[in-house]
């Protein structure tokens, strides 16, 4: 495609490749945090007590999370400069390259003191490189969109986290289905290996969808940003702290989900690990069927209505969650997952995307979302696992990791009603950020 040229190839089509392309990333950054509950104690710190061990695994997982920032500055500078879609394919080639290392990685027993550091490293790699994708993605699928359906198309590049989630923990869930001995040995490294197949794929299809029109109309009329992270943070820093707010909550919740009950589940609660992989994996897979229902009723609803719900759901799922779960019945620990991951966390989650595209001017779009949600998972997912494991360790029950969790809820609802924009249908109420066209003229509600 020539620069310049507005992008003809349809919403619907944008929207799949960026769902295929954020699920292979997604993949690749969550199948870390499962083998952070079941298998890195063991072979990157076995020297450390049981407890100990996961506190050091899951400190690794949030290390991931401290390059994020950095990879959003960087893809997001370089988005807003030269385009989205090249970003992407750079991304997406990164972070494959880094699991597949991870997959190859000596243990403790092999390379001794070098092995946690190497791994530590390579999650920084992963955390750079995904720092840089959902910011993308989501202005693909968003941008391509016409403005009383960015609602529904912005909800796919947000199924990719929960698809990701699935295939990462089906893949360990027919690892882990090898006797512990051969799946310690060489069996975890599988659902790593298999990243190279899938990057591949993702590649495929990221490579036939053509540029962001809203990127396209900025070259036309030379309205490209010669600093873009200079003129977010200078424009939209309110903006910028207001959207890592409304997110904190989504994110603590995402991880805590797909990560820490994985290790509550097997170690606290008693559950065999095929159960605890299971519940994750179906949780996810409600999550893909009830993000788009969420962002298409926000193109009627509005947007901020619906993430708020969101939250408030999230917060109210927590205490009949964890009773569910300390019952330590496989069922209703797989219950429990579908409840918060899969439909407390839908409507914020759905409605992500396209509320918080639509926060930010289109020529500095891709930096100020990036920073936002990167700043977001900083302070709030990074740890969260490594926080609930300490909160139960020196409580011994789940009420201090509820009790954090609904914290975090009550942050994120106040951070969503100062958002720009109204509270009715997208179209009725602009947010006031300045667009390109009337493509891409922003209509947050």
């Amino acid at each position: 495609m020539e620069p310049g040229v507005p992008s003809r190839a349809s919403p619907r089509r944008v929207a799949i490749a960026s769902f295929i392309g954020t699920t292979v990333e997604f993949y690749d950054f969550l199948i870390y945090g499962t083998a952070a509950a079941l298998v890195f104690p063991k072979l990157f710190f076995p020297s450390a007590s049981p407890a100990a061990g996961v506190l050091l695994s899951f400190a690794t997982f949030g290390v991931g999370f401290f390059a994020r920032p950095l990879g959003g500055v960087v893809f997001g500078h370089f988005g807003d400069r030269f385009g989205r879609r090249r970003m992407l394919v750079y991304s997406l080639l990164g972070m494959g390259v880094s699991t597949v290392l991870i997959g190859l990685l000596p243990t403790y027993a092999q390379i001794g003191l070098a092995a946690p550091v190497l791994l530590a490293v390579l999650r920084l790699a992963q955390g750079f490189c995904v720092g840089g994708e959902w910011g993308g993605a989501t202005l693909m699928a968003v941008e391509h969109a016409t403005a009383r359906r960015r609602g529904f198309y912005g909800a796919f590049p947000q199924m990719g986290a929960p698809a990701g989630t699935a295939a990462a923990t089906l893949a360990f869930f027919l690892a882990a289905q090898l006797p512990d001995d051969r799946f310690l040995a060489w069996g975890w490294r599988i659902p790593f290996l298999v990243s190279a197949i899938l990057i591949v794929i993702g590649l495929i299809v990221r490579l036939t969808v053509t540029e962001s029109p809203d990127f396209a109309a900025l070259q036309r009329r030379s309205a490209v940003v010669r600093t873009p992270i200079v003129e977010a943070v200078r424009r939209h820093w309110r903006e910028i702290l207001l959207v890592a707010g409304a997110y904190l909550s989504q994110g603590i919740f995402a991880y805590i989900c797909v990560a820490y009950l994985v290790s509550y589940a097997t170690t606290a609660v008693g559950l065999p690990r095929q159960w605890a992989l299971l519940g994750v994996f179906v949780g996810a897979v409600v999550a893909v069927l009830t993000y788009p229902l969420f962002g298409s009723l926000s193109d009627r609803f509005g947007r901020k209505p619906l993430y708020l719900i969101g939250v408030v759901a999230m917060a109210l799922s927590v205490v009949p969650g964890f009773a569910l779960i300390n019952t330590g019945r496989p069922v209703l620990f797989v219950l429990a997952l579908v409840l918060v991951f899969g439909l407390a966390m839908a409507p914020a989650a759905g409605v992500t995307g396209a509320l918080f595209s639509m926060t930010f001017d289109a020529d500095v779009r891709y930096s100020s979302v990036s920073i936002g949600y990167t700043l977001s998972q900083v302070v709030g997912s990074a740890f969260a696992p490594t926080i609930a494991t300490a909160l139960y360790a020196a409580f011994g029950t789940s009420t201090a990791i509820a009790a954090y969790l609904i914290g975090a809820s009550v942050i994120s609802a106040l951070a969503v009603c100062f958002l720009p924009g109204g509270w009715g249908r997208p179209a009725e109420n602009p947010s006031g950020a300045k667009g390109i066209e009337e493509h891409s003229r922003p209509t947050t509600g």
